[in-house]
């Protein structure tokens, strides 16, 4: 009797072409129904293309860990690159933070800029915004970017805390203690952005009641483990009573974000977001999670149990 809206993002929408097409043929098979644009991406700008070609729906994919600082200024003798001129990466960044290296005015500043080229590109600004490698959590980051979000209006946001996480024994021990270290940091942000009036259940500010796609990533997904991901998580969130009282079951509802990252392969030079295109980019996983999404059986399974695919506009 439980209505579920399921919001199934493409994440890294502009990093190269054979991506951008990926994704694009996993929204016309009806597998995707939002996409997070980077606007770093070396095919941003054919990206927004095809976004407006295809009326999908497309929000902002912040960057401050992989390739090139937008904003002009920062491009040269900033906090936020590395002796080689790029961001600190995904480690790296994290590592800086963790030392003070980072000056959060130049983190607010790029994250502008990067709203800014987002409306340019896209013609209005994103709906929606979260962070690549899920820097928007971090410590100190996530007050910048919650102020960024109120400025510019951005309604919804991401928050990658995964129910029965813990329980995926799959997934190997390196990443899942970086999976935990995401969970911490997003549970320490709920704080900061409900402050910043982004919260659940307002109707300003907020993010999904579920969040899924750490254990269904690259080669763990599988049509079960999106079933499995899925049921459990309702399973959970519906025993904790969080949703409020409503006048009949038909008109119960659960809001769910699924990350994915389809794609076809990158060819390396052509791809990434300043310094070519990285290994996560290049591996079959991607080609895997394409294969994956667009599999009846996963279809039927969203019709069955009453899952609407929707995007961020359509909460």
């Amino acid at each position: 009797m439980l209505q579920v809206k399921l919001i199934v993002t493409g994440d890294d929408f502009g990093y190269c072409p054979r991506r951008n097409q990926g994704i694009v043929d996993c929204f016309l098979a009806g597998a995707v129904s939002n996409v997070s644009l980077l606007v770093n991406g070396s095919a941003a700008a054919d990206a927004a293309k095809l976004a407006r070609r295809y009326n999908i729906p497309i929000g902002l994919h912040a960057n401050l860990s992989e390739g090139s600082p937008v904003c002009e200024v920062l491009k040269t003798n900033s906090s936020l690159l590395n002796q080689d001129g790029f961001f600190h990466g995904k480690m790296g960044f994290r590592t800086a933070l963790s030392k003070g290296l980072l000056n959060m005015s130049e983190v607010k500043q790029e994250l502008k800029a990067q709203v800014e080229l987002f409306h340019e590109l896209t013609g209005h600004l994103p709906p929606h915004m979260d962070g690549h490698q899920h820097i928007h959590v971090l410590p100190e980051v996530r007050h910048v970017f919650a102020e960024v979000l109120e400025e510019y209006g951005i309604k919804y946001t991401r928050v990658p805390i995964e129910p029965g996480l813990h329980n995926c024994d799959w997934i190997p021990p390196s990443l899942m203690d970086f999976y935990l270290g995401v969970e911490e940091d997003s549970f320490n942000t709920v704080d900061v952005f409900t402050r910043h009036g982004i919260s659940v259940p307002s109707p300003g500010y907020r993010w999904p009641d579920i969040y899924i796609g750490l254990s269904t990533m690259g080669k763990n997904m599988s049509v079960s483990n999106i079933w499995s991901a899925i049921d459990t998580a309702i399973v959970e969130f519906t025993s904790k009573a969080s949703l409020p009282a409503q006048p009949t079951p038909q008109s119960r509802t659960v809001t769910i974000e699924l990350m994915v990252h389809p794609g076809y392969p990158s060819v390396p030079p052509v791809g990434g977001c300043g310094d070519g295109p990285d290994d996560f980019s290049q591996s079959w996983e991607r080609l895997h999670e394409l294969q994956t999404l667009i599999k009846p059986e996963l279809q039927s399974h969203y019709k069955t149990r009453n899952i609407q695919l929707c995007s961020f506009k359509d909460l």
